[in-house]
C-alpha cells in the first residue's frame, strides 16, 4: 500500500520560498513518476510540477522558473522548492505517485494513482 504524506507548507510573504516534502511509503521515489498538483476551493486540481518515467522535469506555465521539483533517494522524499510566491500560489498542495497512461500528459491528475492528503500553503502580502 502506497501512502504519501506532505509537509512543509505554512504561512509566507509574496516573494518568500517554501520547500514541501512528501515522505513516500510503498513506493521507491527512484521510479520517479511522481508530481505536486495544487487545489483550491471551487477550482479544478492544477499539475504544478512532474517527474516522468525517465526523471525529465515538467512544469507548469505559472510555475517555470520559480518552482522546483526533486527527490531524495535516502529518504525516499519529493521535494517542491517554490521561490518567489506570489498570492495566486496560495492552495493546498498535494504530492501524487505511480502515473499511468500519460497520453494526456504528466501533469494531468487523471493519470495518477496515489495521493497524500496535502498540505496548505498561503501567501500574503
Amino acid at each position: 500500500q502506497v501512502q504519501l504524506a506532505e509537509s512543509g507548507g505554512g504561512s509566507v510573504q509574496v516573494g518568500g520560498s517554501v520547500r514541501l516534502s512528501c515522505a513516500a511509503i510503498g513506493y521507491s521515489v527512484r521510479r520517479w513518476c511522481m508530481a505536486w498538483f495544487r487545489q483550491g476551493p471551487g477550482k479544478e486540481r492544477e499539475g504544478v510540477a512532474a517527474l516522468d518515467w525517465f526523471g525529465d522535469r515538467h512544469y507548469a506555465d505559472s510555475v517555470k522558473g520559480r518552482f522546483t521539483i526533486s527527490t531524495e533517494d535516502a529518504k525516499n522524499t519529493l521535494y517542491l522548492q517554490m521561490n518567489s510566491l506570489k498570492p495566486e500560489d496560495t492552495d493546498m498542495y498535494f504530492c501524487a505517485a505511480d502515473c499511468r497512461d500519460v497520453g494526456t500528459g504528466f501533469l494531468d491528475a487523471t493519470n495518477y494513482n496515489n495521493w497524500g492528503q496535502g498540505t496548505e500553503v498561503t501567501v500574503s502580502s
